[in-house]
């Protein structure tokens, strides 16, 4: 591909002119264009700093992407929304987000190649378009991209921390105040490295939240992501000593026992025969669409299981 500077275009850096001339190749594709010296000027490789001039002609030597492995699956897809450039998608509990580590078919991205086999095209690194993640066990609400550039754009808002995510939640337990902030870095377990926990080498990590009801040994809430790190809600209330019910892995199927009378114990053990995962859902989520340019809020009803699970509470 060969790109004709204009005689009117002012001095920018070349990184950023190919951001504002392709569109549909995202950012990072275009930063590894130049660092593996496949973006040349007069047949020299460029630095991205290097500013360009009227009139020169830069060529991209793109090459064929490699076939991903990942197979399209008919698998059905709960699209809350969908257009030309996104889709929306309510993921059901189960369901992991990206083939892997025993998880190579039933996933969202097999669902989603399923659903459009244009997508293996999407991306460098074969994602089927998919911005973001929820953990196998959570459900709830999932944006996904069609093209490079509502990709590269819907990334760049979760970077910046502009999207807009409420979780429902029930965890054990009543935090001393009704509503809260929680920061504490997280980082890999150095006991376990698939687990996350709280300590000051981590990355930073943000998590609001106020209740909405109280039960007798439980406290629904509503939660505002201010980062988007992994297992960030679940480990943020494990490390406060509220757990999410239900969670397997950090607490939440346990750890309140100790306190509870024999007959509390009874009835939370019959819930869980109810909640088997974490009682945890991604409910609301706002972004501003790349290509319409205006708010987009999208809102689903909390999953069966935490319904049936609310209704025997009250």
């Amino acid at each position: 591909m060969v790109l004709k500077v204009a005689s009117n275009q002012g001095r920018i850096r070349i990184d950023a002119y190919l951001v504002s001339r392709l569109p549909h190749i995202s950012r990072s594709r275009i930063k590894q264009l130049i660092t593996d010296g496949l973006v040349t000027v007069d047949s020299e490789p460029v630095k991205p700093s290097r500013k360009i001039s009227p009139g020169e002609s830069i060529t991209l030597h793109l090459q064929p992407k490699p076939q991903p492995s990942y197979e399209p699956e008919n698998i059905p897809l709960d699209i809350i929304y969908e257009d030309r450039h996104l889709a929306v998608i309510n993921k059901p509990a189960g369901m992991v987000v990206h083939p892997g580590h025993g998880n190579f078919t039933g996933t969202l991205m097999n669902a989603l190649l399923g659903h459009n086999r244009s997508l293996m095209e999407l991306g460098e690194d074969f994602r089927a378009g998919i911005v973001h993640r929820l953990d196998k066990d959570t459900t709830g609400l999932l944006v996904t991209a069609k093209d490079e550039y509502t990709l590269s754009e819907l990334g760049r808002q979760f970077s910046s921390h502009t999207i807009e995510r409420k979780y429902t939640a029930l965890v054990w337990g009543h935090p001393k105040k009704r509503s809260g902030v929680i920061e504490g870095n997280l980082g890999r377990s150095n006991r376990d490295r698939r687990l996350f926990t709280v300590k000051a080498e981590g990355k930073p990590a943000l998590t609001s939240y106020s209740i909405i009801e109280y039960f007798e040994v439980f406290s629904l809430l509503e939660i505002i992501l201010g980062t988007g790190r992994t297992h960030q809600i679940r480990v943020h209330f494990s490390h406060i000593g509220h757990p999410v019910f239900g969670d397997p892995t950090y607490g939440g199927r346990n750890a309140r026992f100790g306190g509870l009378t024999p007959s509390q114990r009874l009835i939370c053990a019959e819930y869980l025969q109810i909640m088997k995962r974490q009682a945890l859902h991604a409910k609301t989520l706002g972004f501003f669409h790349p290509v319409r340019k205006e708010f987009m809020r999208f809102d689903s009803e909390l999953p069966e299981d935490m319904r049936e699970l609310l209704e025997k509470l009250r």
